[in-house]
């Protein structure tokens, strides 16, 4: 029966490229953000988008346009919430393990106790993109007070291509960064 053996390896083979061109497809749908993500990431843009000629400048050029920023934001919200979620899984897991009667009195079922948890990390992530959004206005706004100061000395400075022009950017780019390395206690 050598000919129902090549039968069943050209099935496999067919089968084997249909996955592998479909694979990709289902990783452009799962990469959907949800309504709330994008909802979060609006607001997390206008915050940095600030309302100064300063934080304008600064939130432009490093997203050039709103629209980009809402779509890295909101990829980002997107697996903040994944992480919060199964990180909140994993806590009420050991929750329940080390005290079934505790657990059970005190959240019902094991959905409730992921909500909950899961929420409450998304409102703590929350308050960390609100205190990065707070820094980087911060930032913007000591970088133009220094260009004012002397502007050519701040290009020097800060600029890193040809004509200079980038300094802005870079000024609050590295403020930002040294002050989240100062929160961090210089890690």
């Amino acid at each position: 029966m050598p000919g129902v053996e090549w039968g069943m390896k050209r099935v496999l083979i067919f089968t084997a490229t249909l996955a592998a061109l479909l694979a990709p497809l289902s990783a452009v749908a799962s990469a959907e953000t949800s309504k709330a993500d994008k909802r979060e990431a609006r607001q997390e843009c206008r915050a940095l988008r600030g309302d100064s000629k300063a934080t304008r400048e600064a939130f432009k050029a490093e997203f050039h346009s709103f629209g980009a920023c809402v779509k890295e934001k909101a990829g980002e919200a997107k697996a903040e919430r994944k992480k919060a979620k199964r990180n909140a899984a994993r806590d009420c897991r050991d929750e329940r393990s080390a005290d079934q009667a505790a657990f059970a009195a005190k959240y019902r079922n094991f959905g409730k106790c992921v909500s909950e948890k899961a929420k409450a990390k998304r409102e703590e992530q929350d308050e960390e993109d609100a205190a990065e959004a707070e820094a980087h206005t911060n930032a913007a706004k000591e970088c133009d007070t220094e260009r004012s100061a002397d502007r050519k000395a701040f290009e020097e400075k800060y600029g890193t291509n040809h004509n200079k022009k980038n300094a802005f950017g870079k000024c609050v780019s590295q403020k930002v960064h040294d002050a989240a390395e100062g929160e961090d206690g210089g890690s």
